[in-house]
């Protein structure tokens, strides 16, 4: 099946200027509250019935689960398997998966296979962020060339989306709580499965989210983040602060490092675009982190349609505390007897690089979950337009908040034939706690970074 614009996006498409693509009617954003879901899915489901129609998602705990920061217990634990792909039968699949996903079958073809379940639309936000994005839906703004969103806060700014650069503001903005703490650990692992972890503890503060706040108040900053590296030893010490910006051409993001050994904070102005990250050997760059981050602006994006394909999704035995990195992360991917596939259907939204603009990324092909927004798997293309990394995000709805975020992230390098894992807590004591109050805007100032390091 060849991705196609849905009937709703090509009625938009045809009516509304490409120079004014942005707010729709108040008679187009009620059908968020009747054919679409409050964030813009469709609410039906598919002609098969393989995707059922969305009914509220899930928002509350299965018994047995203790609370914030302790482990998610697997709602859907009693679900089989209902078949797998395999290079094998990748055929029979092709129409529901990405060509990075096809790639991986095809480079290891013995060892990574795709656990497909039934499909579980549990994707979920709290009511507040469902009134925002109504409210968005006809005010939101496209900026500088699509550079930066106005008139939006606390929730999708495009529901009803019209063009490419939409849609990633939807993903770059999407809701994942309004504060976090976690402890992770992050890995690049070799050829032959050698691997060596970085952990570190980190906050962020989602400025777009606070529920006190409004657009007048945010003063373009999107989120706050804070991470301290505690180990290997030789790192250890190291601190990094970032403001995240919603205009990043106008104001760029604004980013800190702390050296323990100089005891000194410093300016990072490079925290962009293709710069790599050390931490997993280089094999991500700044603006893979998240699947998608940062400025826009160095590629023309296209919204290609919609697509029914087979994404990580509901990944709770994935993050499970039973689940030991040994077993995990095996040679050349993790261990495909912890994932769980499902049928959803997504946006697909493809960059081009633009004439002139320089990244290592000559093309991204962006796989958003209709229902989240987020970014389920993104396939990266080469200067020569070969494709060559894959990045895939294990998505689970995290039913206290709720929201749907990752488990972990997986970034496929198929050339070199090395992977990079970031968001790894499965030996951690607790997971990611989205219940602690939000400190104020000073806890995230460079002389907080500074204080908070000798600590």
């Amino acid at each position: 099946m060849r991705p196609s614009l849905s009937l709703l996006a090509v009625a938009l498409w045809l009516t509304v200027p490409v120079a004014a693509q942005a707010a729709v009617s108040a008679s187009q954003a009620d059908a968020l509250k009747t054919t679409l879901t409050p964030l813009g899915g469709e609410r039906a489901g598919n002609a098969a019935g393989t995707i059922p129609a969305w009914t509220g998602g899930l928002t509350k705990a299965p018994a047995g689960y203790q609370g914030p920061g302790k482990r998610h217990v697997d709602p859907y634990a009693g679900d089989k398997p209902l078949f797998s792909i395999t290079k094998a039968n990748l055929e029979q699949y092709r129409a529901n998966l990405t060509d990075g996903q096809i790639a991986l079958l095809k480079s290891y073809p013995d060892s990574f296979s795709m656990p497909v379940y039934p499909t579980r639309r549990s994707a979920a936000a709290p009511q507040w962020v469902y009134d925002n994005t109504y409210k968005n839906a006809t005010t939101a703004k496209l900026l500088d060339g699509g550079n930066g969103i106005s008139d939006a806060y606390g929730g999708t700014p495009f529901p009803i989306t019209q063009s490419g650069v939409e849609a990633v503001w939807n993903h770059i903005t999407r809701y994942r709580g309004s504060y976090l703490v976690r402890r992770s650990s992050e890995a690049g692992v070799q050829k032959n499965g050698a691997y060596a972890l970085v952990t570190s503890k980190n906050e962020a503060k989602f400025r777009f989210y606070d529920p006190q706040g409004s657009y007048a108040t945010l003063n373009n900053q999107l989120f706050y983040y804070l991470t301290f590296t505690t180990a290997p030893a030789r790192l250890a010490g190291e601190g990094a602060l970032v403001h995240e910006m919603l205009d990043q051409v106008k104001e760029p993001r604004q980013a800190w490092g702390y050296s323990p050994g100089q005891r000194r904070v410093r300016r990072a102005p490079t925290l962009a675009y293709d710069t790599p990250i050390e931490a997993t050997d280089g094999l991500r760059t700044a603006d893979d982190t998240d699947m998608y981050n940062g400025a826009p602006d160095r590629y023309d994006w296209t919204l290609v349609g919609k697509q029914e394909l087979f994404i990580p999704y509901n990944n709770y035995q994935l993050t499970s505390a039973e689940v030991k990195y040994k077993d995990l992360l095996t040679p050349g991917h993790i261990n495909p007897k912890y994932t769980r596939y499902e049928l959803h259907r997504v946006w697909v939204v493809e960059g081009k690089l633009k004439p002139g603009a320089r990244h290592i990324y000559s093309k991204r092909r962006l796989y958003l979950d209709e229902d989240s927004w987020s970014a389920a798997v993104v396939d990266q293309y080469d200067g020569r337009g070969e494709l060559w990394r894959v990045s895939m995000a294990y998505l689970k709805t995290f039913y206290e908040v709720p929201t749907v975020w990752t488990g972990l992230d997986t970034f496929h390098d198929l050339q070199a034939r090395r992977y990079g894992v970031q968001w790894l807590d499965n030996e951690e004591n607790s997971t990611v706690d989205f219940s602690q109050p939000a400190p104020d805007d000073s806890n995230f100032s460079p002389s907080a970074l500074r204080r908070k390091a000798g600590r």
